[in-house]
Formats: C-alpha cells, sequence, structure tokens
C-alpha cells in the first residue's frame, strides 16, 4: 500500500506557472514509478506524465514541452512543474503510484485524492 499527498494546485492565469508536488510512503516496490494524471469535469481521467527511479520519463503530447516531472531517487517526493499553462490544461491533478513506469492508468496501483488547478483570466 502506497499513501500519496497532493499540494500546490491553485488559480493561475493564462501563460503562468504552477509546481505540484506530492508526497508518497508506503511500501517501496509499488512505486518504482509516480506519475500524474488529470480529470476535467465531463472527460475521462488521461495521463500527464510519469517518471521512475532511472529518471525515464513519460509526457502526454499535450504537455510535452511545458511540463516537467521530476522526483527524488528513493521516489519519496514527485513534483509537476507546469509552464505555460492553458485554459485546457484546468482540470483535478492526481498522482499515482506503480510498479513500473506506464501511461497507462489501469498500471497504477495506488492514487491520491487530487488538486484542483484552474486556469484563467
Amino acid at each position: 500500500q502506497v499513501q500519496l499527498v497532493e499540494s500546490g494546485g491553485g488559480l493561475v492565469q493564462p501563460g503562468g506557472s504552477l509546481r505540484l508536488s506530492c508526497a508518497a510512503s508506503g511500501h517501496p516496490y509499488n512505486r518504482n514509478a509516480l506519475g500524474w494524471f488529470r480529470q476535467a469535469p465531463g472527460k475521462e481521467r488521461e495521463f500527464v506524465a510519469a517518471v521512475n527511479r532511472l529518471v525515464n520519463t513519460l509526457y502526454s503530447d499535450s504537455v510535452t514541452g511545458r511540463f516537467t516531472i521530476s522526483s527524488d531517487y528513493l521516489m519519496t517526493t514527485v513534483h509537476l512543474q507546469m509552464n505555460n499553462l492553458k485554459p485546457e490544461d484546468t482540470a483535478v491533478y492526481f498522482c499515482a503510484a506503480a510498479g513500473e513506469l506506464s501511461r497507462h492508468a489501469s498500471d497504477f496501483n495506488s492514487w491520491g485524492q487530487g488538486t484542483q488547478v484552474t486556469v484563467s483570466p
């Protein structure tokens, strides 16, 4: 079992930046990879980014070049630096843990409660 607690969401204007953080604890083998997903109202949860202990990363096409994911080797904290934010980035952002790097929600075994990100003038 892995416990995940997100922080750092909020309201930002288009073109602005936010940094999300997620504190992870629990069984280390279940958090060899940490990732971020998001869910906008009326839409399905979608993959944003993921990182593993080897610092291999995955990004969705919609955030590549704007978002950066990072973590410590022990996978106790994962950050998502979000730059040049757009209104379509508005969503609840969830931190998740997996045994291996993946972009598929079904591969992630633990989830945080989520943090709201709103991009609006």
